[in-house]
């Protein structure tokens, strides 16, 4: 019992699965940023008001409870249509195993629009949604870039750095709280 509750507490803890997995941490290397950030960006701004739309449609048909149902394949073909787009852009940044983190994204602007009031409202969140991921995304890779060349101390290598650097990150936008509307 003692080895289940310390596995339980390493692997919640101190090994982190996602920040430890490539898919998630490796996201924020500045080759992956450059292509994560626009592809992130263009699918927040198209999910929100979608989701907007399809959460209206749903509610004059009765169906509002269908709205995830109903989010994830949407998310899925505009998920494979930012990356199609990404892809011809600029080839360079093709990366199609991002789709992972671009439904996660997606699913979180879906969700955060469907209370939204108007239409405007939602597209204001698809923009602004998407640019701030792209800006943050931007400043962790480039902050992980800066931290990569100093001599760091073993015991704060990899996963309790990124932890850190993004509890710092948290902080300083959290001073920006207050400043859009509620």
């Amino acid at each position: 019992m003692t080895d289940f509750l310390l596995a339980l507490i390493g692997a919640a803890l101190v090994n982190n699965l996602i920040l430890g997995l490539p898919l998630a941490a490796d996201a924020l290397r500045h080759a992956r940023a450059q292509a994560l950030g626009p592809a992130a960006a263009l699918l927040i701004l198209f999910v929100a008001p979608g989701a907007w739309l399809l959460q209206r449609l749903l509610q004059a048909v009765d169906l509002a409870y269908l709205h995830l149902l109903l989010c994830v394949p949407l998310l899925a073909a505009l998920g494979g249509l930012v990356l199609t787009l990404l892809a011809r852009w600029r080839a360079d940044l093709a990366q199609p195993q991002l789709w992972p983190l671009l439904l996660g994204n997606g699913l979180g602007a879906a969700v955060l629009a469907r209370s939204l009031e108007s239409f405007p409202a939602a597209l204001a969140l698809g923009v602004g949604g998407g640019l701030g991921f792209w800006l943050v995304l931007q400043l962790m890779s480039d902050l992980l870039e800066r931290i990569e060349q100093c001599d760091v101390p073993a015991a704060l290598r990899g996963t309790p750095l990124l932890l850190i650097a993004a509890g710092l990150m948290s902080l300083a936008f959290l001073g920006f709280n207050g400043l859009g509307a509620a």
